[in-house]
């Protein structure tokens, strides 16, 4: 069973109106619960706000929070440890009346053992006896090791043979994974986490991980295959909904999961693609890729050009490549510019025909009294043996620029018009140079349903911005004119 744990009812009126929204939703595969604490010292539970609001969220779940930590019970709650555990049984007992599954946090569980065990243990025979139907151990702190956890959750098993034990963790000894599969192995049979391992401090446990390490790796049956071949869109679609950029280096479900550099992996991986990855990426929902650097080979180019429907010969994938190193040597770096490996495969092949190419470009960028700033670009470009020449102004020579060359090729490629700058990165890279450093800029570019990047480095910023700009736009012209040789880089 699958729980969407929603939030406070009783702490904020987001979270709230969260609960009276949900109620008309109709779910298949998951409960609501919703999220409290025990009652409070001295209070009884059907007297307390807290609980009250609990049970006006009306969802068929209820996840309470106690103290487990004497250290908690006496500096935190500042009561005895006898009211604490009253608290407990008495509050689980009350929402288990009014027909509400419980399940118990026992916050600060592992920290509470080391530092009380009996104590400890009593809080959970506390919430047992009031009817939770799992108590989950909690390593709040985020500090227990995989053995630790391994350990107390085989001894409250052993102690409490009848209760459901559940396991949750926070990362920051970077282990809430490897304690939550611990805890898993050693008998907890409820797993809390988040989405991309989101939470306080350093995050909770990961479920993007989670999920496909107890499917794959340890044989449970969590959720359906196919549900498991939407991971990485659900990862993604969650970064995105929080506002947060994908970390394209998570496991299972990142960009980079199944990403190969080096010459002698892509070498392998050509011959047997189980060379280098411990699992088939399809079986996430993600993609294998194949990334160019200064450490590739032939190898590496020739994967390339095959995504993009080219088969280019080996002379001309080393010609690529010697291309590819040089410029990384300079300051370029391919590895999130695939759009700018893309068209340097292209150009490779002798039936490719350049968009445009440039005949000469000229900004001028001025501060006027009584004008301010003003920056105007002319580009003059060839294309077909036409040579088209505009100006433009902009509130920088870089938006000149950009204006300038889509004002002559939006006549003749007016898909051009529907490209939006998506991002603009500029890296300083020998800041001893000071304003003569070089400079290294990543643009990426988007229209209705794509994104790309590009690249271009150089002691003068203006000129990396217009080569990552040139990439930028001749990919997405052949890529949106449907080219064969223009495939979307994977």
């Amino acid at each position: 069973m699958a729980y969407i744990e929603g939030g406070w009812p009783g702490s904020n009126p987001k979270d709230a109106a969260y609960f009276e929204q949900v109620r008309g939703v109709q779910l298949r595969h998951a409960k609501i619960a919703a999220f409290g604490a025990t009652c409070r010292k001295g209070a009884r539970p059907e007297e307390d706000e807290n609980l009250k609001a609990l049970v006006d969220a009306q969802t068929p779940v209820c996840t309470v929070v106690g103290k487990t930590s004497m250290l908690h019970v006496v500096d935190v709650l500042q009561t005895t440890a006898e009211e604490n555990l009253r608290m407990i049984r008495e509050s689980v007992a009350y929402l288990k009346s009014l027909g509400k599954e419980v399940v118990y946090d026992a916050e600060h569980f592992f920290d509470g053992a080391k530092l009380d065990f009996e104590y400890a243990f009593e809080t959970l025979r506390a919430a047992s006896d009031g009817g939770a139907d799992v108590v989950v151990l909690c390593d709040t702190n985020g500090g227990s090791l995989p053995w630790e956890v391994a350990d107390f959750v085989v001894k409250a098993r052993d102690a409490f043979p009848t209760v459901h034990f559940g396991i949750h963790t926070h990362n920051d000894g970077e282990l809430a994974v490897a304690n939550t599969l611990a805890a898993v192995q050693a008998g907890a049979i409820h797993v809390q986490g988040t989405i991309n391992g989101y939470g306080e401090r350093c995050g909770n446990a990961n479920l993007c991980s989670i999920i496909p390490d107890l499917m794959l790796k340890m044989g449970y049956d969590c959720v359906p295959d196919t549900n498991l071949r939407t991971l990485a869109r659900l990862s993604w679609t969650v970064a995105e909904v929080c506002n947060l950029a994908p970390d394209q280096h998570l496991a299972y479900v990142g960009r980079s999961a199944f990403a190969h550099k080096g010459g002698i992996h892509v070498a392998a991986i050509r011959r047997n693609v189980d060379s280098y990855q411990h699992i088939d990426p399809s079986l996430v929902g993600n993609e294998m890729r194949v990334l160019i650097s200064d450490l590739s080979g032939r190898g590496n180019v020739m994967s390339k050009a095959e995504e993009f429907g080219l088969d280019i010969s080996s002379a001309a994938a080393a010609k690529v490549l010697d291309e590819i190193k040089s410029l990384e040597h300079t300051g370029y770096v391919f590895e999130g510019a695939e759009a700018s490996v893309a068209i340097r495969v292209l150009r490779a092949s002798p039936e490719y025909t350049p968009v445009f190419s440039l005949v000469d470009f000229t900004c001028i960028v001025e501060n006027r009294r009584g004008r301010g700033d003003l920056a105007e670009a002319m580009v003059k470009i060839e294309m077909d043996g036409d040579i088209v020449h505009t100006a433009a102004e902009g509130n920088g020579p870089v938006n000149a620029l950009d204006l300038a060359l889509r004002k002559a090729l939006i006549p003749r490629y007016p898909q051009v018009r529907d490209f939006q700058l998506a991002d603009y990165k500029v890296r300083i890279l020998d800041g001893a140079n000071g304003t003569g450093a070089m400079t290294r800029v990543l643009i990426d570019t988007q229209n209705h349903n794509r994104r790309w990047s590009t690249v271009g480095a150089g002691t003068n910023i203006i000129i990396a911005s217009w080569l990552a700009l040139v990439d930028s736009i001749e990919y997405g012209v052949l890529l949106t004119n449907g080219a064969r040789q223009a495939r979307q880089p994977q």
